[in-house]
């Protein structure tokens, strides 16, 4: 398959000192960013908690591009001191509580449309395709199969993260939704592509073009999502799924890297989309500069644990 990636992107620099918890295995890449792995399940658990707001700020891309550079470069062997352990399986999923994450810096995009500066919101946009892009195509690591772990609300951008794994389970409360098209925009770093490998056009642009919130059921329904489970039972079904496919694990795998290569995504295909985005972002009204900056206001207050509403 030919998964072309600008040379900056797969260059792996060498790792740098991490801190660790006391914990075996556990890596701390910055106050939003902790993972560890569990060398039972040879399963490697990435959470995050931004702040101030739970969506992906620049230092929380930063720290994921760090990750990324981690796994790459692991080729599969965590080391830890003294101790090694193969890594088979990679988990997204958040510590902030009753939210996966509610998607792109809102508020950094209204400053830069409205002082016009192009390249930083390019700059913004790519960084959030390269992370979910190397999360795509499994770090480079063989066989190395990724979850997306959904507990609560997952929007705009979260979502696309989220559809950027192999596998997505959700728990029943969990939200999903696209807020882009209330304020006149669409989600550019990664919806349309993911998606419309899983569901076909015709649902991917009544995902993105609708502006509702879906339950997980809804999701499952439509093929989206791959589990449901029952809340706080998120964690039980990874480990579950990760007995289940142990025998056929290595069949498996070999189906994932088959359907890459039979619905192929290329990096650039995600560019391209980005500098879409970017231009449309730079035709936004005032009117629609304000619905977004009342999105940001109804993320600090999700922050706040109010609850999130999108209208």
């Amino acid at each position: 398959m030919d998964m072309t990636v600008p040379q900056e992107i797969l260059q792996v620099q060498e790792p740098l000192p991490r801190f660790r918890d006391s914990d075996r295995f556990a890596f701390h890449f910055s106050p939003q960013l902790m993972a560890q792995l569990d060398t039972a399940s040879a399963c490697m658990w990435l959470r995050w908690n931004p702040a101030p707001r739970p969506c992906f700020n620049p230092a929380l891309l930063a720290s994921l591009r760090e990750y990324c550079d981690f796994l790459s470069a692991s080729g599969g062997c965590i080391r830890d001191g003294e101790e090694t352990s193969g890594i088979e399986y990679a988990v997204l999923s958040s510590r902030v509580p009753g939210i996966f994450n509610l998607g792109g810096d809102l508020d950094l995009f209204t400053r830069l449309i409205e002082t016009r500066d192009h390249q930083e919101l390019l700059r913004y946009g790519l960084s959030c395709v390269d992370v979910l892009y190397r999360n795509y195509i499994g770090h480079g690591v063989p066989q190395l199969t990724t979850i997306s772990l959904v507990q609560g609300d997952c929007m705009g951008g979260g979502f696309e993260c989220a559809l950027s794994s192999d596998v997505l389970i959700a728990e029943k409360s969990a939200r999903f939704g696209f807020p882009e098209i209330l304020f006149n925009l669409f989600p550019g770093m990664g919806a349309y592509s993911f998606l419309q490998r899983r569901v076909g056009q015709k649902t991917t642009e009544d995902l993105i073009t609708s502006g509702k919130i879906y339950s997980a059921h809804d999701m499952l329904a439509l093929g989206v999502i791959d589990i449901v489970v029952d809340d706080d039972q998120g964690e039980a079904e990874v480990a579950a799924l990760i007995k289940r496919r142990g025998r056929s694990r290595n069949a498996l795998s070999a189906i994932a890297e088959t359907r890459r290569r039979a619905q192929p995504l290329e990096y650039k295909e995600l560019a391209d989309i980005v500098d879409i985005w970017v231009a449309a972002a730079f035709r936004l009204s005032a009117r629609d500069v304000k619905l977004m900056q009342r999105l940001v206001h109804r993320q600090n207050t999700v922050s706040a644990g109010e609850g999130v509403s999108l209208h």
